[in-house]
């Protein structure tokens, strides 16, 4: 559907709320897996016998790996034209590749001979982060299809923070509250049942996430005027002239580092079974703090959609940061055992409603960052003529992936340093100081290392609700304006002179 009130005003492709709603869930799908990928380190140590140290040192070369992938396929992506469009093939393969190595991964690496084990895994690994590449960079590159809509764009986030809620919330109460139990710790009856659940669930929201944009993956939305061809020797240009590109990679990456550190299964297992002594907490607390967080993000992103993207990111992240050092205050304070359910006291109420504001703030932070991706493309075509979301996408995770890849080798080494050199602390592991402020470092002080960068980085980037309005209405008005065929003239300001590519 369009939104025209003038022929000189932009035109704006924008989505039904359902197309918005299904295609959000092609990042659900893969957020599953890495999930389920969160509690590798347990079957890598406890069911296939590789050292704690090792497997960190693995999993953040796999992340490198992961982020070496991202520009190749990226390239790849914005040279497709197939029957059956640009993103589609790309997200179905995905999910199929990632289905099959995650099986063959946890449910071969146990039995191979000791002496191949290792690099056993490394390779099996390694082709399953190709298939999530293939799906996660259509998360990035697909919305550029779906909408550019100002107003619209930060539907998106609202969506999908309502299903990373679900998924996280609900995943870690199925985990802690239901799997762990019956199947005694993380065994490989654990895995089985834990993986198949995961693996279903994504495949359906694969499907869904295809057919929201089964009607706009198509060679009429795929840029503005004519196509300007690139080369994979482009990247390094286009990363040095895309300043706001470079702002928010700086900002969402070091974001990832710190949220991967506080999700991490082990830190989980610290916080809640260690320190608490109540490892179950750790779902049925974050279940009572869903419907703030989703409740919170709504008033996120009507912010964000009265004022610009910008500004709701920088006043969530600042809100962060100041609820994070008050959480940090108030758990050294207390005595971690006595947060409980059963019966409710006030400790815990008051830990509620810090956790459930910094959830909810946090969640509107941290995916919001995906539409302000396709706000940087589009600021892309409009300073130099080429639509290429694949590369902007993957160019965007490749930073990503490499900062965040330290999360894993992170909490692997910082724990060998106190002492868990052969094995990761567990729900029986005693509870001690320098286990303490471990899990406080993990936790919170990760992720405000990770706000605090990004309210640097958010000082250089441009792209608020007035300028991306200002960059759709030229864009409008280059597609009415005659060129000559193969040519696309730039004349806005950040040119020094009118430039034809």
């Amino acid at each position: 559907m369009n939104n025209t009130t003038a022929q000189q005003e932009v035109v704006y492709k924008s989505a039904k709320t359902w197309q918005m709603g299904f295609f959000a869930l092609n990042n659900t799908a893969t957020n599953l897996y890495m999930f389920m990928l969160m509690f590798v380190m347990y079957y890598a140590t406890g069911i296939a016998g590789l050292m704690v140290a090792t497997v960190g040192s693995i999993l953040t070369f796999m992340r490198i790996w992961d982020g070496f992938t991202d520009p190749i396929i990226g390239f790849w992506i914005d040279k497709t034209e197939s029957r059956i469009g640009k993103f589609r093939p790309f997200m179905l393969m995905g999910n199929i590749i990632l289905a099959v190595m995650t099986v063959i991964l946890f449910a071969t690496t146990h039995l191979v001979p000791e002496s191949i084990r290792l690099l056993y895994f490394v390779g099996i690994y390694g082709l399953y982060i190709i298939g999530y590449t293939f799906q996660t960079a259509c998360t990035k590159a697909a919305q550029t299809v779906l909408t550019n809509d100002p107003k619209q764009r930060p539907l998106f986030t609202l969506f999908d923070a309502i299903y990373n809620t679900a998924l996280f919330i609900g995943g870690q109460m199925l985990v802690a509250s239901y799997l762990v139990p019956k199947h005694g710790g993380f065994t490989m009856d654990f895995f089985k049942e834990f993986l198949m659940m995961g693996m279903v669930l994504s495949a359906i929201f694969t499907v869904l996430a295809v057919i929201s944009i089964w009607k706009k993956d198509v060679k009429e939305n795929w840029g503005a005027g004519e196509v300007v061809k690139t080369r994979f020797r482009d990247y390094l240009p286009i990363i040095k002239g895309n300043r706001p590109l470079q702002m928010l990679i700086v900002s969402a990456a070091t974001d990832k580092l710190a949220n991967q550190t506080k999700s991490n299964a082990v830190t989980t297992v610290i916080v809640y079974g260690v320190l608490m002594g109540n490892y179950a907490l750790s779902g049925k607390l974050m279940l009572i703090t869903a419907i703030p967080t989703i409740l919170i993000t709504f008033v996120g992103i009507a912010l964000a959609r009265r004022t610009g993207i910008k500004k709701a990111y920088v006043l969530a992240t600042w809100i962060c940061v100041g609820l994070s050092v008050g959480l940090l205050a108030f758990m050294r304070i207390i005595d971690l055992k006595t947060i409980s359910i059963t019966p409710l006291n006030g400790q815990t109420v008051l830990y509620l409603a810090i956790l459930s504001l910094l959830g909810g703030v946090a969640a509107v932070g941290g995916n919001i960052v995906i539409p302000m991706i396709a706000d940087t493309s589009d600021y892309e075509t409009f300073r130099t003529g080429r639509y290429i979301p694949g590369m902007m996408g993957t160019i965007f995770s490749f930073v990503d992936k490499l900062i965040s890849s330290l999360a894993t080798a992170l909490i692997g080494f910082m724990l060998a340093f106190i002492g868990f050199r052969e094995t990761l602390p567990t729900v029986d592991t005693p509870s001690s100081e320098p286990l303490f402020w471990m899990a406080m470092l993990f936790f919170i002080g990760m992720p405000v290392f990770g706000w605090l960068a990004s309210l640097i980085a958010m000082k250089f980037y441009e792209l608020d609700g007035t300028r991306m309005k200002e960059i759709h209405q030229i864009l409008h008005e280059r597609k009415l304006r005659e060129t000559a065929p193969g040519e696309i003239v730039l004349d806005d300001e950040f040119t020094d002179d009118k430039t034809t590519y």
